[in-house]
């Protein structure tokens, strides 16, 4: 399966469950993108690129830049903010340990 399908079959989950991935509570799973400041150029590629409503401007020091508002909206093992963000600000959690951290708990829910 294609990356990008992938990151569809995700998104209509998220959709579809609303609260849950693949039955686990979206708040439990610690998957959400993180801004360095010291590297963002507050272009706002990442608030255009998610449907979502991950990102969105706030006012510091009388210029707009992009916060992580909802992080719990972002779709698990997405990082397309990350790929498209020109000057390398954002990252999520590390995939491997997200991924191991998924299957511990769906280990759990099905005891």
């Amino acid at each position: 399966m294609l990356w990008i399908e992938r990151v569809e079959k995700q998104k209509r989950e998220l959709t579809m469950s609303e609260e849950t991935y693949k039955g686990i509570p979206r708040t439990k799973i610690p998957w959400h993108p993180t801004i360095d400041y010291k590297k963002c150029v507050n272009c706002g590629k990442c608030v255009e690129y998610c449907k979502l409503g991950v990102y969105n401007f706030e006012e510091n020091l009388g210029k707009k830049q992009p916060i992580v508002k909802n992080p719990n909206n972002c779709v698990v093992l997405c990082t397309g903010c990350q790929d498209i963000c020109s000057s390398d600000a954002i990252t999520h959690q590390s995939r491997k340990e997200t991924v191991g951290f998924i299957r511990k708990l769906l280990r759990q829910v099905r005891q």
